[in-house]
């Protein structure tokens, strides 16, 4: 049988509700039974204390101050809660009773003499609640009272009660979960249209949204995360479907740049200059599909999150070190500045931020003339630890600021001048720097140049 939500909630309640009433009706029980056990305890006392100083004990025989009391109708007569008194000796032997017990006798408990406190037992047939005293001649225990009275009518209340609470125990549960039920139903009415509509959400309406009824309460935050979840959702599909139409795009273009090359190769003999010119505009074509292929393996290991690996970096170091060897690669004079007198110490992967300012410093060189100059600055700011990429470059058009950082995006001028690029260095930039905790900034204008800034928050300091 299927257990649905709504009748885990209301077995839950019920089970809850079942221990509650469970030990309420246990205090009422105990209650009632402490009550009565306690009045009767009470009429006990009232007469030991009304007999112990009338009755005495000399030389074996028993003495009365007032014998008139032993003819009381109480005593003489089997009445709806009598009293039952008999007086013993040292030994237990019964030495007088009172009528009402006629040929029968309490039972003496000699561990229990002069305790002062009642007790329950049964008498053959009859249950009882009995005390006894000791009687006293002087310094000597002659021997006891006991005083008892009938138990059968209170067993029978408790035995009613504790029949009529078992039987209602059962019914006020099976009530208690069926309200329970209906209500937990209605409570999740709502989790039922938020389900609806779900389901009729797939990838050709994903701009479909679920309502906000409430939107201070649970269900409302669920659907708000929910919502927020399809916006999320709708944004990577739509980043799926560019990226995948770009690097469809990119890499159709040096592949039918191969096949043309390959197919004149093959239509007729060739001089081995010309050979060798189409060979090495085939090896450019495998060059740049060789890049594309890079970068999005670069760009794929940033999305499943393989660069948590931190370390201590020494930040003045690294990027000396770093500006060097870029210097060396490119034949271009890269400016290191800083604004710093003692090292710099961070967490952060270092091949990651390798990466980062090799496609940062790559951009820069690539679109500045090669005599102007690329800067490359390591600061202090309150805010933390940041490090700068200044070129005096082509610059980013404002309008296209929102979008250099997606995958393939390049401006239209760049394309036309024939500059060679995959648009996946600032892609790769974004995503890593994102993975690593980063802040990037860009701040470019048009023929003017760019600034791009990577900034390492107060606690990746070490």
């Amino acid at each position: 049988m299927k257990n649905t939500y709504r009748q885990q909630i209301a077995m839950r309640l019920t089970g809850v509700t079942a221990l509650i009433i469970l030990l309420v009706f246990a205090i009422i029980y105990v209650v009632v039974r402490v009550t009565v056990v306690s009045s009767i305890d009470r009429e006990l006392q009232l007469e030991t204390d009304k007999h112990k100083s009338q009755i005495f004990i000399v030389d074996g025989e028993i003495r009365f101050s007032h014998k008139d009391e032993w003819q009381e109708q109480e005593h003489s007569q089997i009445q709806l809660n009598p009293i039952f008194i008999e007086i013993v000796d040292a030994s237990g032997e019964s030495m007088d009773r009172s009528p009402n017990l006629r040929e029968n006798h309490l039972d003496f408990f000699p561990q229990k003499a002069g305790s002062g406190e009642a007790w329950t037992h049964r008498t053959g047939a009859r249950e009882l609640r009995q005390m006894q005293i000791p009687l006293m001649n002087g310094a000597e225990k002659e021997g006891y009272l006991l005083v008892a009275k009938s138990f059968e009518d209170i067993r029978t209340l408790l035995n009613n009660l504790r029949n009529v609470l078992l039987l209602l125990y059962p019914g006020i549960l099976i009530s208690v979960f069926l309200v329970m039920r209906y209500h937990a139903d209605k409570s999740i009415e709502p989790i039922r249209s938020i389900i609806k509509k779900t389901n009729l959400i797939t990838q050709s309406n994903l701009n479909e949204r679920i309502p906000l009824i409430k939107p201070n309460d649970e269900i409302g935050q669920l659907s708000s995360s929910i919502n927020s979840l399809l916006n999320r959702l709708e944004s990577a599909l739509k980043r799926e479907k560019q990226f995948t139409s770009d690097a469809s795009h990119e890499l159709r273009t040096p592949l039918a740049v191969l096949r043309g090359t390959l197919e004149v190769l093959i239509r007729k003999p060739r001089s081995q200059e010309e050979y060798v010119e189409k060979i090495q505009t085939s090896l450019q074509s495998i060059d740049r599909m060789t890049a594309i292929t890079d970068q999005l393996l670069a760009l794929a290991r940033a999305d499943v999150g393989k660069l948590h690996e931190v370390e201590e970096c020494e930040l003045m170091a690294f990027c000396e070190e770093f500006v060097s060897e870029k210097s060396q690669q490119t034949g271009r004079e890269i400016e290191l500045a800083y604004e710093l007198g003692m090292p710099i110490f961070v967490k952060t992967n270092e091949k990651a931020l390798r990466l980062i300012l090799n496609n940062l410093l790559g951009n820069a060189l690539k679109y500045s003339e090669a005599e102007s100059p690329v800067i490359l600055k390591v600061s202090k700011p309150e805010s933390g630890v940041k490090i700068e990429v200044i070129d005096q470059g082509v610059g980013v058009a404002e309008e296209n600021l929102e979008r250099i950082f997606d995958p393939f995006f390049r401006e239209k001028e760049d394309n036309s001048e024939g500059k060679q690029g995959t648009g996946l260095g600032l892609a790769i930039v974004k995503k890593i720097s994102d993975e690593l905790g980063l802040n990037i900034q860009v701040f470019s204008r048009k023929n003017e140049g760019s600034t791009f800034s990577i900034g390492f928050p107060a606690e990746f300091q070490s």
